[in-house]
């Protein structure tokens, strides 16, 4: 037996092995393509020649999760020939967060362009170019989204027909924009959603010819949709029922530093707004947004920014976490049907550090769910997943730009809140539960600083809460913090 055919005995006796295991039960308390992409019809043919339905392994979905469990298998030998990625994009797996961020600049602001932010740049890895799925073996279905799963045949339908026999099923359909219903104007036109290329490039089109724009949501679509408004100098004006920005991790002081620095860049904010209806024109294009109170505020362009779910259908038979949502897997993304797992923004995980059952719609864990479910898959990695949560946001970083947003946040939001700092650009807020740090979030750090955020939110170090208070700058309170440690 030669070296490489024992190696692929090996993975796939491993690979056996992984999926024989009971699963794990716990349960825990758009116009078309913009000229500078790539066109989707030069690749809708298939990358390696399968001579019937059957593949070993089949992807399905094409964010980033799916780009970055492509390189897993890659990094394995376990790619060429055997994987099969299918997606309803047109496009190969990409950075997903750019298109609210430097995607949606305007002409004369360096905005950020495929084949620029294809997987896996935004973690310092290889650009992963249709090209680079035809180079490794990789067969790509493009716009050919899964209709249905026969789950005892293991087989899978396509909207256009095709049957796929699998072996393995990796499920990352990621998640799905929240919509305002037809019968309130939610598919007006001049009403735009952000999910996928598509969705960013009629916007696009729009923003240039837009006026008034009103954007719906203060969370992190709609702060930092809002922020890329105010580089077009259109009049914008950011409408949410909760009585500040992004209520789900800020707290009400630091959200109100936020808040200024919008409306010290021109952005209108409504906070505590209910929204009756979108209102449209006589020539039935969206012409205003009716609120609660019976006030109309004009806009020819609304954007809506009010969350996500997670997409799964049509795999609501492998096993739904009712709770948070999602498709309910153990700490190796293993569902509870063998041989199928799920990844990314549609897998409801045991979140170890605290003991709880999460899903989170995040590109940091896309990443890493990515990789330790194909590692868990193709080896005899057992160890369970330990996510720490992580998020950020990055606005205002267009050229010309008098002032750039970056904040960083790990851990978790919970306790008594110490803020220290300015916002000169600098402030610091760490939450504490018991005398022991939970969180931080800080806002323009160095790389330095924002380095040591992870190691204090996994450690959760006892701290003097006084002696934390009466730091006298940033710096000064972060040096408190690591000498906690």
């Amino acid at each position: 037996m030669t070296s490489s055919v024992r190696r692929l005995a090996m993975a796939l006796s491993l690979k056996q092995g992984l999926l024989l295991r009971p699963p794990h039960t716990n349960s825990l308390t758009r116009p078309r393509p913009s000229s500078t992409s790539l066109p989707s019809r030069s690749f809708r043919r298939c990358y390696a020649a399968f001579a019937n339905e059957n593949r070993e392994y089949v992807i399905v979905g094409g964010g980033n999760a799916a780009g970055y469990a492509a390189r897993t298998f890659v990094e394995h030998g376990m790619a060429d020939g055997r994987l099969c990625i299918v997606t309803k994009e047109a496009y190969a797996p990409y950075e997903r967060p750019a298109l609210t961020k430097a995607y949606l600049f305007p002409p004369d602001k360096k905005p950020a362009r495929l084949p620029g932010f294809h997987t896996c740049v935004g973690s310092g890895g290889e650009r992963q170019t249709p090209e680079w799925y035809q180079e490794k073996g990789i067969e790509m279905l493009y716009q050919d989204p899964v209709t249905d799963i026969d789950i005892e045949k293991q087989t899978l339908t396509t909207n256009s027909g095709k049957l796929l026999k699998y072996g393995s099923l990796i499920i990352a359909t990621g998640s799905a924009v929240s919509r305002f219903p037809d019968k309130i104007g939610g598919n007006l036109p001049g009403v735009h959603y952000i999910r996928d290329v598509a969705d960013a490039d009629a916007l696009i089109s729009s923003l240039g010819k837009a006026k008034k724009v009103v954007v719906v949501g203060g969370g992190y679509i709609g702060m930092e949709v809002a922020a890329a408004t105010v580089a077009w100098k259109l009049d914008t004006t950011i409408i949410f029922p909760e009585d500040h920005l992004l209520k789900r991790l800020f707290t009400p002081s630091l959200a109100q530093r936020y808040e200024e620095l919008y409306q010290k860049n021109g952005v209108k904010i409504l906070k505590g707004a209910s929204i009756k209806n979108l209102e449209a024109g006589a020539d039935g294009h969206v012409a205003g947004v009716k609120l609660g109170d019976g006030s109309v505020v004009e806009a020819d362009l609304v954007i809506i920014g009010i969350g996500a779910k997670p997409a799964v259908s049509p795999f609501e038979r492998v096993g739904l976490n009712k709770e948070v949502g999602g498709i309910q897997v153990d700490g190796q993304f293993r569902t509870g049907v063998p041989g199928i797992f799920a990844i990314g923004d549609v897998a409801a995980f045991p979140l170890k550090i605290y003991n709880r059952t999460a899903r989170v719609e995040h590109v940091d864990h896309a990443r890493r769910s990515a990789q330790h479910c194909i590692k868990s898959l193709l080896t005899a990695q057992t160890h369970t997943y330990d996510y720490l949560p992580y998020f950020y946001s990055r606005v205002f970083e267009y050229e010309g730009s008098p002032r750039k947003v970056w904040w960083q946040f790990f851990g978790d939001n919970v306790g008594e809140t110490v803020e220290i700092g300015n916002f000169d650009p600098k402030v610091a807020t760490f939450w504490i539960e018991s005398g022991k740090l939970q969180g931080v979030l800080l806002e323009s750090g160095s790389p330095e600083e924002f380095q040591l955020l992870p190691k204090l939110a996994r450690n959760q170090p006892a701290i003097d809460k006084a002696k934390l208070q009466s730091a006298s700058s940033v710096e000064e309170a972060l040096d408190i913090a690591r000498g906690s440690l």
